[in-house]
């Protein structure tokens, strides 16, 4: 009787989680290998390739930023069959899939201006065609079902499938790099042979995943077309007037390095780490065991995300996010701390030992940081009911577009700040491969990769203080609704 009252079945919330697993499975893996491709293939090229990088990503990422009001002003003013954001997701899905592989092309440039051109064209042309596939698969979560609780099943579930997708492209390097072996020989192959057949491979994966949320999902929840387009000023102006989403933009921003240990992880792995023994294996934290640092992580990250929806019914978004924010400053500042106590000679410094400790570092970091991921999606959504409750007008596309330009400006600040941290100590593909990393470098790359997380999130926190859409809000938006819904 329950599944037949329920809008969004929880097997249709779990077919939007795969949607959204397919779309963050190209953002994962140009997260944690776009820089690290770029480092091995042309640092002996270039010595300051990681800073180049750094810069192009965070200027595309601001381009990007730009294309973000356009594209929601399509989104509003679309009025095509099967829904306002579901056809955008067929739309999106196969340009961020073939450029994903594109990126990952090794090409032997003879000339500087060349190879960075070239970066920054195909960069600019992946971050605009991720904004066609991230403001509808985020947007239609508000469109799926009218009721707060099932959409937020259905965020649970795409929370879960997005911290998988972050994590799982190291292991299918991994998967990858071990069938190469098997057909050409171990270490008979050459690095970009790994990089591309990946790309290829997540391709067909993260595309076919994607493409399941256009074919099975269904907008139950009517979306007129907009009448007018959403320019910069427009945004601007939704920002100054709407205090609520204007908290979710901020909390994004200052919240920027919740996602630095993926961008930075290749290059810690090789300088806190380096090759590890495992199971009588000698495997490189920079390529065939990339996944192994954050597994824990990965693991405690995707616990958290089951956890944080609990924690939140019981305590509502803003004591849930303030909590858990405050507490991600507290260890991650002790695990600085502790770290650059460490004597030069110490094992904890390089192989095993300093494995097991950021697998600990990082696991306990993940499962703090998991309500950065769940809390701000939620909260947009319960905006978009807010201001049709408050002013009767649908704006679904005005307000995904903010989040996402958020993210993207978020995240263009994590780039620029991980990357340059980490050009900063000195560390390249060049230094790696000597086999010693001097301790200062070591000392200024755990900052990188674990202690800016704890300032930013303790920042984020600031804003949710001025949040107000708690639960007695929610419940005179469902009263209204009921209301609304008998006079029918």
């Amino acid at each position: 009787m329950e599944t037949k009252d329920r809008i969004l079945t929880k097997k249709y919330a779990f077919i939007y989680a795969v949607g959204i697993f397919g779309v963050q499975l190209f953002i994962g893996y140009m997260n944690s290998f776009q820089t690290e491709f770029y480092n091995k293939m042309y640092s002996a090229f270039d010595k300051n390739i990681i800073y180049a990088s750094a810069v192009i990503i965070f200027v595309a990422k601001l381009i990007s930023c730009l294309a973000d009001p356009l594209i929601g002003a399509l989104i509003d003013k679309s009025d095509l069959k099967g829904g306002k954001m579901r056809p955008w997701v067929l739309r999106s899905a196969f340009p961020i899939a073939i450029l994903t592989t594109v990126i990952f092309i090794y090409i032997p440039f003879e000339s500087k201006i060349a190879l960075y051109a070239y970066i920054t064209v195909t960069t600019v042309l992946w971050n605009i065609s991720m904004s066609f596939a991230d403001i509808p698969s985020q947007g239609m979560l508000s469109l799926l079902s009218p009721s707060p609780e099932e959409r937020n099943v259905a965020a649970s579930f795409s929370n879960i499938g997005k911290s998988i997708a972050l994590a799982v492209p190291g292991v299918f390097v991994t998967i990858v790099m071990m069938v190469l072996g098997a057909i050409k020989g171990e270490g008979n192959y050459a690095d970009r042979e790994y990089y591309l057949a990946t790309a290829l491979l997540i391709l067909v994966l993260g595309g076919s995943c994607y493409l399941l949320m256009y074919f099975k999902n269904t907008e139950t929840v009517p979306s007129s077309a907009s009448s007018a387009g959403v320019s910069l000023s427009e945004m601007a102006k939704e920002l100054k007037e709407n205090k609520m989403i204007l908290i979710v933009f901020l909390i994004n921003i200052l919240g920027f390095a919740r996602g630095i240990a993926t961008i930075v992880c290749a290059q810690a792995n090789g300088a806190l780490i380096g090759r590890i023994n495992l199971l009588g294996m000698n495997m490189d934290t920079t390529a065939d065991a990339t996944w192994l640092p954050g597994l824990l992580g990965g693991a405690t990250g995707l616990a958290g995300i089951c956890i944080v929806p609990f924690i939140n019914k019981k305590f509502g978004e803003k004591k849930t996010y303030i909590g858990l924010s405050v507490a991600t400053f507290v260890f991650t500042m002790a695990c600085c701390a502790f770290y650059w106590l460490i004597p030069a000679d110490s094992p904890l410094r390089y192989g095993n030992s300093a494995l097991w400790m950021i697998m600990i570092m990082q696991g306990t970091t993940a499962l703090l940081m998991s309500a950065n991921t769940y809390v701000p999606l939620v909260m947009t959504a319960d905006i978009v009911d807010y201001v049709f409750w408050k002013t009767g007008k649908h704006k679904e596309g005005v307000n995904f577009a903010i989040l996402s330009m958020a993210i993207k400006l978020s995240n263009a600040v994590c780039v620029v700040a991980g990357l340059l941290i980490v050009a900063a100590s000195g560390y390249t593909q060049v230094v790696y491969a000597t086999g010693h990393i001097p301790v200062k470098m070591q000392n200024i790359i755990i900052f990188a990769y674990i202690g800016i997380a704890g300032v930013s999130a303790l920042l984020s926190a600031i804003p949710m203080f001025f949040y107000k859409i708690d639960e007695k809000v929610k419940k005179q938006m469902r009263r209204a609704d009921e209301r609304d819904t008998g006079e029918m």
